[in-house]
């Protein structure tokens, strides 16, 4: 299955939420809410005046054998002119990711397409408002995969309901919520798990269908446990990052050098030097599964996609302390309770029945892993290249899944027709999780279908930057225009990989106008702050959140040293990104006071001067040079940070944070 557990889910995006809401505000929702002519009872939301809410009871087993129910949380977005005999039914990602707290964006993405249809958006059974399950045994868990005793206990605690967590389940909740909503037709609008929900009822309720859009696509039917769609795309992706000549003077073949690596960890391990935020170096172990997390993490941050080419490079040339780094940076892999509105009890509930696991459903778990690897290792080398069948069991969820007892069939991989409707498919060029073969795969199966790669986006599409393209297909679709292929303009500073970390001090270029020790000295302080900044637009973007309520932000240098940022701006402590050159002191909006000195540096004094340059003394010389030779990319992470937060408590620290970003970005821009 196609994960978006906690490491590669995209952070939901929701607006503030309304706390007052007006009597007149109120009365004029009620009248939108009144139910058309179905028999869903609709009534005002107590957190917003754009979508009425409303709960739907179905039954536990769709089925019929088995007695109970589940109550759906759903909330409907009503088209202006009212009456709609359609609905855009809208899904989110996982399995186990809320669709409630999507609302907002799925209709800014809609556009003029949601004023002529009603917008359906609910939680599937099992999370956020939908019965989210919860599992005492895996609340606390931490690790990439839960340990044995926590999936033994956590499926012993849902008994056998479990059963009843699965797409199909889903399916036959949609069908419920179009039928007691009194539409006839309905757009399935899904992103990632979401289009495999779209496809099976697609398959399975044909004649309900109006159209199909398709974000980030996972195929049809039962999904395959290894991921080997991702494994083939790996080498495509990380040469498509290089494109245009993007990376000359840095890599002729970015996949050789990933080869490189990944063979010498297959051959014994790799370990590099990482400097802590309090500048003490310590030994970091790069390994296979670090390296797939943080490229699966690229499909939802440039920055990182593009630092991981360079990082690759230098240890591919034997310096590891680079690559090192950038792993480091990611967050720990938590999966427990409820995670930024993913439940992971039901992402397992699906996923340990849904997918089409190399093993008897009935063998024990033993038995399960050792027919599971025997199976990835019959696949031969070239299944996973440069990865290798470790590196996929390692990924899937094999391991955990050996250990969930099995409270259905295995669903039967359907080979169903799709409906020949209006069908968009949209796919990021980068993508590796829903790689484009997938869509290629899924269009080839609904004829007239649009599909529509989106060159330099990876994972969930539609809304992201540079997609603009996509969200006017999605207008043609609907108003029967044509849907115009995708431009690739010109590459932005964030997609570009930063130049390799210097290894000393001679073999940098002097800045232009200098010459000797003192212009590569200056260059080599234009490096270090530019490091800075990407340093923080990694940490903004892969802790999110979590940086929220601290006061500073610390990190060590690639060599030694360390920084710490606030909204004030930068102080540096023997902070180090070239050996021998090194950087104490401040820097400001308003000023600066760096020295500069290390064995092999011309030092030296700056402070800031006019027109945002830091003028002083190198090795006796005068220099003049900008802050930064590229723009700040921190402000784009700290942009979707600030709309990450749920709830008005924390606005103060968001704008905060949003603040530190901008003076980062005032401080190293050109």
């Amino acid at each position: 299955m196609q994960r978006s557990l906690p490491r590669q889910a995209v952070a939901a995006k929701a607006g503030a939420v309304a706390t007052v809401v007006s009597a007149a505000a109120a009365l004029a929702l009620a009248v939108l809410a009144a139910p058309a002519s179905g028999a869903i009872a609709y009534k005002a939301c107590k957190d917003t005046n754009d979508f009425a809410c409303a709960r739907l009871q179905v039954p536990l087993d769709p089925g019929g054998t088995t007695p109970g129910t589940v109550t759906l949380a759903v909330r409907r977005h009503l088209a202006p002119l009212g009456g709609a005999r359609s609905a855009i039914v809208a899904l989110a990602g996982g399995p186990g990711q809320s669709a409630i707290p999507f609302a907002s964006d799925f209709a800014e993405g809609l556009g003029a397409i949601a004023t002529t249809r009603d917008l359906i958006v609910f939680d599937q059974r099992g999370t956020g408002e939908s019965g989210a399950l919860k599992c005492k045994a895996l609340k606390h868990v931490y690790a990439s995969t839960p340990p044995p005793a926590a999936m033994r206990a956590c499926a012993a605690q849902l008994g056998p309901s479990r059963a009843f967590y699965g797409t199909a389940a889903s399916v036959a909740d949609i069908e419920a919520v179009r039928r007691e909503g009194g539409y006839e037709k309905l757009v399935l609008y899904g992103t990632s798990y979401g289009t495999k929900v779209a496809e099976d009822y697609a398959q399975a309720y044909p004649e309900h269908v109006e159209a199909l859009v398709l974000d980030s696509v996972v195929p049809p039917g039962a999904p395959e446990a290894l991921d080997r769609a991702t494994f083939r795309a790996v080498p495509r992706v990380v040469r498509e990052v290089c494109r245009r000549n993007v990376c000359r003077g840095l890599t002729r073949n970015p996949a050789r050098d990933l080869a490189e690596v990944l063979s010498r960890i297959h051959g014994g391990g790799l370990h590099g030097r990482v400097v802590g935020e309090d500048g003490r170096a310590r030994s970091f172990s790069i390994t296979a599964q670090r390296i797939l997390d943080a490229m699966l993490g690229g499909d939802f941050s440039p920055p990182l996609r593009a630092a991981l080419v360079s990082a690759t490079r230098s240890a591919a040339l034997g310096d590891y302390a680079p690559l090192a780094r950038v792993l480091a940076i990611l967050p720990g892999e938590e999966e427990g309770g409820e995670s930024g509105g993913f439940d992971v009890p039901l992402y397992y509930a699906t996923s340990c029945e849904d997918q089409a696991f190399p093993w008897s459903p009935g063998a024990k778990p033993a038995a399960r892993l050792l027919q599971a690897r025997a199976a990835a290792r019959a696949l031969g080398a070239k299944a996973f290249a440069p990865f290798d069948a470790s590196d996929a069991l390692a990924l899937s969820d094999v391991s955990a899944c050996a250990y969930w007892p099995s409270a259905s069939p295995f669903p039967a991989v359907s080979d169903g027709p799709l409906p020949g409707v209006p069908t968009l498919i949209l796919s990021g060029a980068y993508d590796m999780r829903t790689p484009t073969a997938n869509a290629r795969e899924v269009a080839a199966k609904i004829p007239g279908s649009h599909l529509l790669i989106v060159p330099r986006v990876g994972h969930s599409v539609l809304g992201e930057p540079g997609a603009a393209c996509a969200g006017k297909a999605l207008q043609a679709l609907f108003a029967r225009r044509p849907i115009v292929p995708c431009r690739e303009g010109p590459v932005a500073a964030r997609l570009r990989p930063p130049p390799l970390a210097p290894l000393r001090v001679s073999a940098i270029a002097p800045l232009r106008g200098y010459s000797g020790l003192p212009g590569r000295t200056a260059r080599g302080i234009q490096m270090t702050l530019e490091d800075v900044s990407r340093v923080f637009a990694l940490t903004l973007e892969a802790q999110g959140e979590a940086l929220l309520f601290q006061p500073t932000l610390h990190f060590g240098g690639l060599r030694g040293g360390w920084a710490r940022l606030t909204g004030g701006g930068v102080s540096f402590h023997g902070y180090s990104f070239v050996p021998g050159l090194k950087l104490s002191g401040t820097l400001h909006l308003e000023s600066a006071h760096l020295r500069v000195y290390g064995a092999d540096a011309a030092a030296g004094l700056l402070r800031l001067g006019s027109h945002h340059l830091l003028v002083g003394t190198l090795g006796g010389r005068h220099v003049r040079l900008a802050v930064s030779g590229e723009r700040a990319t921190a402000i784009v992470g700290a942009d979707a940070a600030a709309r990450d937060a749920h709830d008005l408590h924390r606005a103060g620290e968001r704008a905060r944070l949003l603040g530190l970003a901008r003076s980062v970005e005032r401080l190293l821009g050109p």
